[in-house]
């Protein structure tokens, strides 16, 4: 019967509970594409995460080979493949450009097919030929057949890269790949003592073998060879990262989505619920007890809701497809429409969940008075009703577990539900505390004010939910400005407009003036500098006799402590570098002598403790090298120059086989090919890297997670929309008796727009500081602690997008007020 009743009353086209569909469309189509995506993401990575990283295992190491001792011990783990990593440059009689080489034995690949675009299978190529990527082609002007210049060593184009397979673990490349036979960066004497290269060991571990175990295993048995190891469970690290971190927070901005829905549900259905008042009472004058009320509505709520949520599921499938398109050159993806089970149950169970959260107090509220109370409603309005507290704290703690127990990051999701609750409770908060300032301020001698004053704290009055409608909204709003201008300040601070016109690295010792001379010849008033460049990992650090190795550590590295991970680059220095500030200790005298001495990067410093006195132990060429802190630096990574994290005093370092680094600026209006050729003529073991398609690269990343941010809020922004709309069509049937009443008291029409113009303009301006507030801690979160990038808000277009939401809101209550003046009183008198 209460089903029979419910289809009757619901209309097909849910006239009444548009909002709420509109609301969990929203919030769970955004979790479900969410969902949808970084599962298929994330299994493409646990799937093939050996195919991506070539191996089951892989050990690196900076500047040489494994030892024969190191080589036996990895072989006695399965079947090994070696190559070289390094930066090269390759060159025709016209044209150079910086590759990215890739020597690779006869067992490569391990694991995956490489191709080749004419279709051919292949492994490492035959001697005296390369495999070449389209955009080395492209840029030395190539074609298969073709021959050129790798180091001192001629080579002939075999054929054209169709699919990698190990390339997504290869990581940030700054140019394309060329892919060559193992022993070919020896004959092209690129990997002469002093060299920037890296070995590459993969291993196909034999059955049974766990990566972990092996990975264990040799760092106990090698402390201090520098081994950087990676398994097929990370084959690709930074993506799985960026994957981890973009997909919780775009699951959070799904959450934020659904609460801000769950809102306008409450008032959608309070607004539906106060339509059929009448019909309500009359079910109970004939008999309906009130839990046939409440099965009643209760069947037609729950079927829109139903119907909404499954509609956004499905527009979220449907969608995945066009993301992953647009992710495809970037991430893992998969074609097609992907079905993720688990993804969309959890959706789906979101927005039931919110939907009961946000419609129990209305449904309750209803069921439990008599019909004659509702009929007198609109004069003498409903009190709440206390029973509906435990479905909503059943479903808030159902939200809550659903919510943590899908979590990666349990500490930060509990944070965002805590900060939900927090502004939730501070807005209702707030909403009580304007209607009892307004009850008790002095009552304004112009009607029209009294009136807007009233309508803030009159029985009835819709004051709490518009402050919390209009606070989320408005918070989005200011989320969205600050979230979006933050990643675009990182872009402009990390990948700076300015910098060197070429990095060269490998620059021989003995060669820092020839090198110098040939670019002023070539460019005259060009500025060249040149470093010591080696590479090395920190062992250990802290007190002489209580230092804490890096290995103790494990995965468990303090925040900020990046440096700590794998080799890095290393340098020495007389001086002070350009760029660098000294915040604490002093730095050496120029040929000093005494012990060796070390100054550090004072973010790396304060992440692991590190104070001036202490100790670092590194690992350099597999030998170990201790210094003293001498010094703290504030680095301006913005320079773009070298800035190096660690800066050794010369006598530390000096005995070490390395090479030089250098930079060049050239004067405005040089040519930049004629100096490339020259240089890579002169010293063709270097490796010269153009800046300028590595910053446009740079900033295409970057440009890529701002589009992502921008999007992800958008629903929200989305959701708060249609949370201002409802809630103020929720009032509408309220506002009609009100303003039939001031118009049979003689109210004009323009008088009724100032009122409703007074009354939610008062509100919008109280709620500005607050949003501000808000939405500017939730961006804080975001930006600092989920993205790891600086807190740089633009605070014009943050207060620019503010005033707009501001504006946004005058408008609706405006274009809500319009059709309350076209009511007739006499008709609108005869239904109460």
């Amino acid at each position: 019967m209460a089903w029979r009743i419910a289809r009757r009353d619901l209309s097909a086209r849910f006239r009444g509970l548009r909002l709420l569909l509109v609301c969990l469309f929203l919030g769970t189509g955004a979790l479900a594409a969410i969902g949808t995506l970084t599962g298929t993401i994330e299994r493409q990575l646990a799937d093939r995460g050996r195919e991506f990283l070539g191996a089951d295992l892989q050990v690196s190491l900076w500047q040489r080979a494994p030892t024969a001792e190191e080589l036996a011990a990895l072989r006695a783990l399965g079947r090994v493949s070696g190559g070289t990593r390094m930066q090269a440059m390759a060159s025709t009689a016209s044209a150079a450009a910086p590759v990215e080489l890739k020597a690779v034995d006869g067992r490569w690949p391990l694991y995956g097919r490489a191709t080749l675009q004419d279709g051919r299978t292949v492994g490492a190529p035959p001697a005296g030929q390369a495999w070449v990527a389209q955009g080395a082609a492209d840029r030395l002007g190539l074609r298969v057949g073709d021959s050129f210049v790798l180091g001192t060593k001629r080579l002939e184009v075999g054929g054209l890269i169709g699919n990698e397979p190990d390339r997504l673990g290869e990581g940030f490349q700054l140019g394309p790949t060329v892919i060559v036979r193992a022993g070919v960066p020896e004959s092209a004497g690129l990997t002469a003592p002093g060299a920037m290269y890296r070995s590459k060991t993969n291993l196909a571990l034999a059955n049974g073998t766990d990566p972990q175990a092996a990975e264990a295993a040799l760092k106990k048995r090698f402390p201090a060879a520098g081994f950087e190891i990676r398994t097929r469970d990370n084959g690709a690290p930074g993506v799985d990262r960026f994957v981890g971190r973009m997909g919780e927070f775009l699951t959070l901005v799904g959450l934020a989505a659904l609460v801000i829905a769950g809102i306008g549900i409450g008032g959608g259905v309070s607004s539906y619920l106060d339509a059929r008042r009448q019909g309500i009472a009359t079910l109970k004058v004939l008999g309906a007890t009130s839990s046939d009320i409440a099965r009643i509505y209760a069947l037609e709520i729950g079927a829109a809701a139903l119907v909404g949520s499954l509609a956004g599921i499905g527009a979220g499938v449907a969608i995945t497809p066009l993301l992953a398109r647009a992710l495809s050159g970037l991430l893992p993806v998969g074609d097609g429409i992907v079905f993720a089970p688990g993804a969309l149950l959890t959706a789906l169970a979101y927005g039931l969940l919110v939907a009961l959260v946000f419609a129990a107090p209305p449904l309750l509220r209803a069921r439990r008075f008599p019909a004659m109370a509702l009929m007198r409603e609109r004069v003498s309005p409903l009190g709440a009703d206390r029973t509906a507290l435990v479905p909503v704290v059943l479903g808030l703690a159902a939200i809550a577990a659903l919510a943590l127990s899908t979590a990666k990051q349990p500490l930060l999701t509990a944070g965002f539900l805590g900060g939900a609750a927090l502004a939730l409770a501070l807005l209702a908060a707030l909403g009580f505390g304007i209607r009892r300032l307004a009850s008790r301020l002095p009552r304004p001698r112009d009607p029209l004010w009294r009136a807007a004053l009233a309508n803030l704290h009159r029985p009835g009055a819709a004051t709490g939910t518009l402050v919390t409608a209009l606070g989320f909204g408005l918070s989005a709003f200011v989320l969205l400005a600050a979230v979006q201008t933050s990643i675009d300040g990182t872009i402009a601070k990390r990948v700076p407009a300015q910098a060197p016109d070429y990095f060269v690295l490998d620059l021989p010792k003995d060669g820092v003036r020839p090198f110098t001379a040939l670019v002023e010849r070539a460019a005259p008033g060009s500025q060249v500098r040149a470093v010591p460049a080696l590479r090395g990992a920190i062992l250990a650090y802290g007190p002489r006799d209580r230092m804490t190795r890096v290995a103790d550590l494990g995965d468990d590295l303090p925040d900020g402590a990046w440096a700590l991970r794998g080799e890095r680059g290393l340098t020495y220095a007389d001086a002070v570098p350009p760029g660098n500030t000294l915040t604490a200790g002093q730095w050496w005298p120029k040929n000093y002598t005494g012990e060796p001495l070390v100054s550090v990067d004072e973010d790396l410093a304060k992440a692991i403790g590190l104070e001036v006195g202490d100790y670092l132990t590194i690992g350099v060429l597999g030998v170990e090298r201790q210094a003293r802190v001498a010094s703290l630096r504030r680095i301006d990574w913005q320079t773009m120059g070298f800035n190096y994290v660690l800066v050794f005093s010369p006598n530390t370092l000096a005995g070490a086989p390395h090479n030089m680094a250098a930079t060049i600026e050239l004067p405005d209006g040089a040519a930049k090919g004629e100096l490339l050729r020259k240089l890579v003529e002169a010293f063709p073991s270097s490796s010269v890297i153009e800046t300028g398609p590595v910053l446009v690269q740079a900033r295409d990343l970057l440009d890529q997670v701002g589009l992502a941010t921008l999007a992800a809020a958008s629903v929200a922004v989305l959701a708060g929309l249609a949370v201002l709309l409802g809630a103020i069509a929720a009032a509408r049937a309220q506002r009609i008796y009100d303003t039939v009443i001031l118009r049979v008291l003689g109210a004009s029409r323009r008088q009724v727009m100032v009122l409703a113009l007074v009354e939610y303009g008062a509100l919008a301006a109280v709620l500005a500081l607050v949003a501000l507030a808000l939405g500017l801690a939730a961006a804080w979160g975001v930006v600092t602690q989920l993205f790891d990038f600086e807190w740089l808000p633009a605070w014009d277009a943050v207060l620019a997008v503010l005033g707009g939401g501001l504006a946004l809101v005058v408008g609706f209550a405006l274009a809500g007020a319009l059709p309350l003046l076209r009511a007739k009183p006499a008709q609108a008198l005869r239904e109460l």
